[in-house]
């Protein structure tokens, strides 16, 4: 067994296989997925295998950083977004009536367009009988297609400010070579820019740590693929550095863990210099291989049914309702509130475990937890729920096959491949796939035999809680929903009203991390924003697209490095950087084994104990409390 990576089982190496698409996941940023996807297609490519690298991670793509490939060409992505000749319209209504987005509102003498909420249904311009509505196409992001030595390279990039990764996603994805093994590098997370990227996969690796951020986050990551019927391992990266909790998680569950990657400082150092691991350490290469032999075993063992518990947790009963917050606040002038949400260009950074310390040292503080679709703040504050709601973001299409005629009318209109023929090849009623409806309600307007109903879809839950340093409004996106970012505007408006009716002066929030719809709904008006970022070139890249972000909204921001210490250059690169844009560097924080220590404790690093992170997140919070004053 190699020394520096072992595996749970043999693998195969050589022999005549059929190629796969592998697809590199993670509830969360930040615990390898980049690292593990780029250096099995290098290993791939390095053996003479035909290989692509897709990085579908389109908010934040990194895997350039580390394959440095040439781009040969790039092709603009776009969605189909109404225009209204105002000449021909009649100011009916129906384009309005239609639209399930609020993409279209008619005005008494004027029709309105809001494309940045367009999802490109058509059903405006189905609806519009004087053919007074066009579509024209809105770019929202670029696909480039290039070459890194022998590894075929493909990437998609969101443009800043744009909320919908899918089509981005979709689009980089169609240019995947079928005669050649391709390796998907998903974005983090268990909602639609993720599910969008696994669909057609033959197999899934679950990129983890063995910490409790790691563990909680994987058990979403395996809900997620577990409803999607695919075949999947995990790789655990940092072996040693945590607990043993996540491999006797694993084991109970059945399931393999085909990688574990030691919490080695040389490879950390050469993911920091944006250099591929198999380079820094070339005896890596054979566990690589033998990783892709025991993909190879579980892609041919068959797709894996949903358990019934999987099947149940994909529609959520509602949660018992009591009154909203805002409900209950909604009189009288309201008072100013403060608001510091901490966000990074992705996840893995520090940005919970800098919140949660900010909130365990502040006074008349509420705290949000922004990033609900995969939560990490509970870990460490370990909320009591006071008032437990449903969310509700948007509605799911079903048939009544008493009804369906099996015209194919719905079939021919859905523009996201959500209706098909049933899997079990009967054709005298055609069904939808819940995780594709984006809720746009076409099939449903245009039926003829009205056999199609819009239904409401519980899409989550959220939370108001108490902690042992004062009230907690939290949430939970369910596994393969959308809707995230009204999830996100929903806990910040009832945490604000939390803050009124306590009293309290400062929110603070854990935001989303990346550039899409999440964090934008999560930064939206705030005071202040403090950008979290490690010393790495994908430190550096990440942090030039959130602060272009900050910038497009005109918000006040500051900056601080984790793990500061190890690659002082690089950090001194990202003060230059944050300093060229007029973003003040607030902090550095070294690295300290205490922050794993203290989260396998369920404690804020600064409760733990008095070593260097805790004094540097100490120092960083009087900086960040001075400037949001």
């Amino acid at each position: 067994m190699n020394n520096q990576v072992r595996s749970s089982s043999e693998g195969r190496r050589g022999g005549d296989v059929r190629p796969l698409r592998i697809v590199v996941a993670s509830g969360k940023g930040g615990t390898g997925k980049t690292t593990l996807a780029t250096n099995l297609a290098a290993t791939l490519a390095g053996r003479g295998m035909p290989v692509a690298y897709v990085d579908c991670d389109v908010e934040e793509p990194n895997g350039h950083i580390f394959l440095k490939p040439e781009i040969a060409a790039g092709r603009p992505v776009s969605i189909p977004v109404p225009e209204v000749d105002e000449g021909r319209c009649t100011l009916c209504g129906a384009c309005g009536t239609a639209c399930r987005y609020s993409a279209i509102v008619v005005l008494p003498k004027k029709v309105l367009t809001f494309p940045k909420l367009c999802h490109g249904c058509g059903g405006c311009l189905l609806a519009c009988r004087e053919g007074a509505i066009r579509e024209v196409p809105r770019v929202t992001g670029v696909a480039e297609r290039g070459a890194a030595g022998a590894v075929t390279f493909l990437q998609g990039r969101l443009d800043i400010g744009e909320a919908m990764a899918p089509p981005v996603i979709r689009a980089v994805l169609s240019e995947a070579p079928s005669d050649a093994a391709v390796v998907v590098d998903a974005p983090p997370g268990t909602s639609c820019p993720v599910i969008e990227s696994i669909k057609g996969a033959d197999v899934v690796v679950l990129v983890s740590e063995p910490t409790p951020f790691g563990l909680n986050d994987l058990k979403l990551a395996v809900e997620m693929v577990r409803q999607l019927g695919i075949p999947f391992g995990v790789a655990v990266n940092r072996a040693g550095s945590g607990d043993d909790a996540l491999g006797a998680w694993c084991e109970r569950e059945r399931i393999p863990i085909v990688l574990e990657v030691p919490n080695d400082r040389r490879i950390a150092q050469a993911y920091s210099r944006g250099e591929l691991a198999i380079r820094a350490l070339p005896e890596l290469e054979g566990a690589f291989l033998e990783l892709h032999g025991r993909l190879q075993s579980l892609a041919s063992s068959g797709v894996r049914v949903p358990s019934e518990a999987a099947r149940e947790r994909v529609v959520q009963s509602p949660a018992p309702e009591a009154p909203f917050p805002s409900e209950l606040v909604r009189l009288g002038r309201p008072k100013p509130i403060r608001e510091l949400v901490v966000i990074s260009g992705k996840g893995g950074t520090g940005k919970t475990s800098v919140a949660a310390s900010f909130f365990s040292l502040a006074e008349r503080a509420v705290v949000v937890d922004c990033d609900v679709d995969a939560a990490d703040l509970h870990l460490v504050l370990a909320p009591t729920v006071r008032q437990p709601h449903s969310f509700s973001g948007g509605r799911t299409a079903s048939i009544d096959p008493q009804r369906c005629t099996s015209c194919g009318t719905c079939a021919e209109l859905c523009r996201f491949g959500a209706i098909r023929v049933p899997s079990s090849g009967d054709p005298s009623c055609y069904e939808i796939d819940l995780v594709s409806c984006e809720g746009c309600g076409v099939c449903a307007d245009h039926c003829p035999s009205r056999a199609i109903s819009m239904a409401p879809s519980i899409n989550g839950e959220w939370f108001v809680s108490d902690t042992r340093h004062g009230p907690m409004v939290h949430a939970r996106l369910g596994i393969a929903q959308e809707n995230s970012g009204k999830l996100v505007s929903l806990v910040r408006k009832e945490a604000r009203a939390v803050a009124q009716a306590q009293g309290q002066d400062l929110l603070i929030c854990d935001g989303s991390p990346g550039i899409g719809c999440p964090v934008i709904a999560s930064i939206t008006g705030a005071s202040m924003v403090l950008i979290v970022t490690e010393p790495t070139l994908s430190g550096l890249h990440d942090l030039h697209r959130v602060a272009d972000l900050c910038a497009q909204f005109r918000l006040k921001a500051g900056v601080c490095v984790n793990k500061a210490d190890i690659n002082p250059e690089m950090t001194e690169r990202i003060e230059t950087e944050a300093g060229r844009r007029g973003i003040p560097l607030l902090g550095r924080i070294r690295y300290d084994d205490s922050v794993t220590r203290a989260q396998i404790r369920g404690q804020t690093v600064v409760e733990f104990d008095g070593g260097p992170a805790s004094a540097d997140v100490r120092a960083l919070w009087e900086r960040v409390s001075d400037a949001i004053r």
